[in-house]
């Protein structure tokens, strides 16, 4: 699952230095082995409840192994992504908030993975810091498994390095990977045409997107992390701003089976005029009623920082994590809210010219 970093080699004693006698340990050039392997056992069980059908062996090999026929598959496509948090994880580090940005990691990779019809098969991360605190990063592993969990796929292996030097005092950072597959023919999109509609799916919050913008706010803002959030007082303003991506693998994956899905776009950096036209066809636009509820979060980060519109819709989700194409709008919003999904309709498929696009124009007072 994890090992130390073990590139940094070195003799065990320093040739013509004062102490020239003294013989050096990877401990004590600031990377302990023994941390390392209490956290590889620690990890064990939270990867074998991952576990799904065609994973092949456990943890502890070079390489994870994996049978895509036993898993059900008969004529597979792969389809891989990989992805990080982003600076939100300077957020979990000044705030002591690990236990979910695991999950805001398996979120960024599996939800584009299934916009694409695949369902994520497995899992692996990679965690670098310049100390191993055995206790920070289970936490951090834990929500990645949790993230599995939830996203149905294995976590399978990973790696943790330790690089003094490399990252100050507790900061660490994240990185992701994850492969799915879809029967040959069933990839997405596929078919889209004007007439069809589009649905928006609610959003957590923030998710991981626009954080360098989020702190600068904050920082001007004059609140702590630990203040009551001004648009959430029930927690503080560090635990609003840290609530994870939500996973919608299993709600699309659903509808993709029940052959109701066209097409379907991750509401991740870009905003909605960065990602809705990356599932379109040329030929088409996709026109936007600015209509759903926008959550307070939002509304508190554009008033704050005096970030416009056109902006807000750049940087962030501004509600809606997922967007998606259907024929039959009906069926799609009573299936997706059967999963658990909290759906608006916000619009419709158009015929246009050249490149696909999108028409949104919110008004003035949309954020207001």
């Amino acid at each position: 699952m994890a090992s130390e970093d073990r590139n940094m080699g070195g003799p065990d004693r320093v040739p013509g230095s004062a102490q020239g006698n003294e013989r050096l340990t990877y401990r004590a050039a600031g990377v302990d082995i023994d941390a390392g392997e209490a956290l590889v056992e620690a990890i064990k069980p939270l990867a074998r409840a991952t576990r799904r059908a065609g994973v092949m062996g456990g943890l502890g090999g070079f390489g994870a192994l994996f049978d895509p026929k036993a898993a059900g598959f008969r004529d597979p496509i792969l389809v891989s992504t990989t992805d990080g948090v982003g600076t939100k994880l300077r957020v979990a580090i000044e705030t002591g908030l690990h236990d979910t940005v695991g999950i805001d990691l398996v979120a960024m990779c599996v939800n584009d993975l299934v916009v694409q019809g695949a369902d994520p098969l497995v899992f692996l991360d990679y965690f670098a810091t310049g100390h191993l605190d055995v206790t920070q990063a289970l936490a951090v592993i834990a929500g990645i498994a949790e993230g599995c969990r939830l996203a149905g796929c294995a976590l399978v292996g990973g790696e943790t390095a330790e690089m003094p030097g490399m990252y100050n005092g507790g900061d660490y950072d994240l990185a992701g990977f994850s492969v799915g597959a879809a029967e040959r023919g069933t990839l997405l999109p596929r078919d889209v045409a004007p007439g069809d509609a589009l649905l928006g799916l609610a959003s957590s919050g923030l998710h991981s997107n626009g954080f360098s913008l989020v702190r600068r706010i904050v920082a001007a803002s004059g609140l702590a992390w630990s203040a009551p959030a001004p648009f959430a007082p029930h927690q503080t303003l560090g635990q609003a701003l840290m609530t994870p991506t939500r996973i919608y693998v299993r709600a699309l994956l659903a509808l993709h089976r029940a052959g109701l899905l066209k097409a379907a776009a991750h509401i991740t950096g870009g905003g909605l005029p960065g990602n809705i036209p990356r599932a379109l066809p040329d030929g088409v636009v996709a026109t936007i009623d600015p209509s759903w509820p926008v959550p307070p979060v939002f509304r508190w980060l554009a008033r704050t920082g005096g970030v416009q519109n056109d902006e807000m819709a750049r940087v962030f989700n501004c509600g809606l994590g997922m967007v998606l194409v259907v024929s039959d709008a009906d069926a799609a919003d009573a299936l997706l809210t059967q999963e658990g999904e909290t759906v608006f309709r916000i619009g419709e498929i158009e015929a246009g010219e050249g490149a696909a696009r999108i028409d949104f124009s919110p008004p003035r007072d949309w954020l207001a």
